[in-house]
Formats: structure tokens, sequence, C-alpha cells
């Protein structure tokens, strides 16, 4: 999701590792020797990074809830007035996020439970702000269906775009986004139907 073309920093890289290794393991079957070797540096020395594997995990699933919702905001700023363009610019971010950081949408699905409370707090309080603001520019669009019917798609398609851990190889990147792209307008247009 992020347009930086500099090199990522060590910080970074740990993060970038760690949610590879945590979604392919589970977070349990990781040890910091192996984030470490990872990245190349020993286990003991990621410690000057962060203060252990659950510092990680709660960064990273807040930082990408985060993400998210800032970028959500600043593409809603960029598209203002015009619903309809909001609303393609919030289901092209999200498709970038879907197929750019699929290690942290199944980080997120088995491990959110393991985040301390006020961290899985904070994840789920940025994900409501989220989902708000596609209710609100999806009812822009479809004001005839009730609030309820609008939140029910925007998870719906949110199901559908964060699927992507889970589709069979074969088809290149420009392929699943404009499926993904398609599917997801469909979806939303079935409120008019």
């Amino acid at each position: 999701m992020s347009t930086r073309t500099d090199a990522p920093t060590r910080r970074e890289q740990i993060l970038r590792e760690a949610a590879r290794l945590f979604a392919e393991r589970g977070f349990h079957g990781v040890g910091v020797d192996e984030i470490g070797a990872a990245v190349g540096i020993s286990g003991p020395g990621l410690y000057r990074h962060f203060p252990g594997k659950d510092a990680m995990l709660a960064e990273l699933l807040v930082g990408i809830s985060e993400r998210l919702l800032d970028g959500g905001r600043t593409r809603a700023a960029g598209a203002a007035g015009d619903p309809g363009a909001v609303l393609a610019s919030l289901i092209d971010g999200h498709i970038d996020f879907a197929l750019d950081d699929r290690a942290l949408i199944t980080l997120h699905d088995r491990e959110l439970e393991r985040l301390r409370d006020d961290d899985r707090k904070r994840v789920r309080r940025l994900q409501r702000e989220y989902v708000e603001l596609w209710v609100g520019v999806v009812r822009e669009l479809y004001p005839e269906p009730s609030e309820g019917e609008v939140r029910a798609a925007v998870h719906a398609v949110f199901g559908l775009l964060n699927s992507t851990p889970h589709l069979g190889g074969g088809a290149g990147r420009a392929v699943t986004e404009g499926v993904l792209r398609r599917l997801a307008h469909g979806a939303f247009g079935a409120l008019g139907a």
C-alpha cells in the first residue's frame, strides 16, 4: 500500500519477515532466532528493535489497521464530491492491500486474539472507523437500502477482497486485480438493483 521507493529500514524488514513467518507457521511456531535469521541478525539482536514477539505482532496488526484507515481517508479526500470516484478509489486501495499484504490478512485472522486487550481494542476501533468510512460513501451512492444492508455489503466486500491468501495460483496480479475490482463493484451495484 505504500508508495515509498527507498529501501526498507531494518525494523520494517523484521516486521515483514515476522509477518511472513507468523502467517506460515503461527505465532507460537516461530522463535526470535528464526525471525533474526530471516533478516540476517541474531535472535537476541531483535531486542534492539522490539521488546519481543508480542510487540512485533501488535505493531503489525495495529499498524495495518492504521494504514488502511489513513489511506482510506486520503483516498476519500482526493476524490471529494464524487462518491463513485471515492468508492472506486477505496476499492482499488483495498485491493492493493489484499494483494500486497496477504500475510497480514492471515495473521489478523489467526492471531488477533493474542494481542493485549489495549492493542486488540485499538485494532477493532480502527477497523470500525474504516468500515464507517466505506458505509458513508456507499450510502451516498445507494441511499435506498437500510444502513444495516449497506454495512453487511461492506463487510461482504471486505470478505471477498480479503480472501486473497486463499486464492489459487495461475492468474497474474493484473488479472486478479481486475476480477476483484469487478466483483467488488458488482456486489455494491446489487444494492441498487
